[in-house]
């Protein structure tokens, strides 16, 4: 019961204005632009892969904005209205990205969406987004480089996330060499890019390798052979989705493990590790602005409430609690502003802050819609989780950083 009572204290903070009537707010008034807005519910969408490659990384996205949703409902909703979810598979493809977000948006008219989670596929959305002028909550960690009035962009830009990690590690492990390896598409080339930058003009380093494979490759056997010849003192991992199992196993089969190599990530998360098997990531470094294993008070309430839902094996990773933010932003940013208009929660959403999130304080820039967040370095562990071993301080966003572009 005390547990009970902490999660509901807990989860008030999590909004910055109290519950309302709906009575109090007529229809007419909250929806000018025709959304899934009555008089007792309005009406979502979520958009992630449950299917192909991408499944294992974005089912937990899924489930966590259903479990936000779930308690914004509980705590009597937004503006007085329940929230109803529609729903859509992304399947590891990004015209269907393009073709599901249309549709949520023309066909279905919601209020908001929350989803996407490659940057191939947030970049075939967002003209749709922005003809449409809908809303997109994006929960993933990215490459920066944009910024638009449609979106909030929950996950961590690339100064947040790069730049931090790689100066830790310069730092702790006095790295002068770097092998670069990424899937083969918009993020990890344009993070490689910047980490590239990082490495070679301001930590004086040498980048020794660069490569990149498709989504859902599984052959990882001649790269490692060119890294076993390169022999950098970091290995700079960007594979992302189900290539991750094969990529981690074969490091392991052929000896590269972190008794003898350094290896950072800013892809593999909890939710990968299941896939994985902690025994194959053990002693490898993550860069990630949250790990399941936060002690504080709010992530261990969150923690609590995602397992009784989805059931005690499953985990939280780094863009599961950023999607998890998503809709409480979104209740908030629509309360502050009166009004479920997309223009209206566009303004009202800048200086909206948190300090009650999992991750801890957070809020959205007053300019660019991202996030000001700490970075944290976690080792992986047998058991799938990470401790935690290095946290900065909160970071400003800057999407468009000078001498990166």
């Amino acid at each position: 019961m005390s547990k009970f009572k902490s999660l509901i204290g807990i989860l008030s903070l999590l909004v910055v204005s109290v519950s309302v009537n709906a009575a109090e707010y007529p229809t007419s008034d909250v929806n000018t632009t025709g959304l899934a807005v009555t008089d007792d519910v309005v009406t979502v969408g979520i958009l992630h892969s449950v299917t192909g490659t991408m499944a294992i990384s974005e089912s937990g996205s899924v489930e966590a904005e259903k479990l936000a949703i779930k308690q914004i409902n509980e705590m009597g909703g937004v503006l007085g209205r329940q929230i109803e979810i529609i729903q859509e598979d992304g399947a590891s493809d990004w015209p269907t990205f393009a073709e599901k977000a249309k549709k949520l948006l023309v066909k279905d008219k919601v209020a908001s969406v929350f989803g996407c989670w490659t940057s191939a596929s947030r970049k075939a959305v967002l003209p749709v987004f922005e003809k449409e002028n809908g809303m997109l909550y994006y929960p993933t960690f990215y490459e920066g480089l944009e910024e638009s009035k449609n979106v909030i962009y929950t996950g961590q830009e690339a100064t947040q996330q790069i730049i931090a990690g790689l100066d830790w590690v310069k730092e702790t492990k006095d790295a002068k060499t770097f092998y670069l390896i990424g899937s083969d598409y918009i993020w990890p080339r344009t993070s490689n890019k910047i980490a590239r930058k990082h490495i070679e003009n301001v930590l004086g380093g040498k980048v020794v390798g660069e490569e990149y494979y498709p989504l859902g490759h599984t052959n990882f056997g001649s790269l490692i052979n060119k890294i076993k010849l390169k022999k950098p003192d970091v290995i700079y991992s960007i594979v992302v989705g189900g290539s991750n199992v094969s990529w981690y196993k074969q490091l392991k089969a052929a000896g590269i493990t972190s008794d003898k190599w350094t290896l950072l990530t800013i892809s593999v998360t909890e939710d990968e590790m299941l896939g994985i098997g902690g025994e194959n990531v053990e002693g490898f470094y993550a860069a990630m602005k949250y790990f399941q294993s936060l002690d504080n008070p709010n992530n261990q309430a969150f923690v609590s409430a995602f397992k009784e839902m989805w059931g005690d094996d499953s985990v939280i990773g780094d863009v599961t609690q950023a999607a998890y933010l998503g809709p409480w932003l979104w209740k908030a940013a629509v309360e502050k502003a009166g009004s479920f208009d997309i223009d209206k929660i566009a303004v009202a959403s800048n200086g909206i802050e948190l300090d009650t999130a999992p991750e801890g304080y957070v809020r959205i820039h007053d300019s660019n819609h991202h996030l000001w967040s700490k970075t944290r370095i976690g080792i992986a562990k047998t058991d799938g989780q990470f401790d935690v071993i290095w946290e900065s301080g909160l970071i400003e966003p800057d999407p468009f950083p000078e001498g990166y572009q």
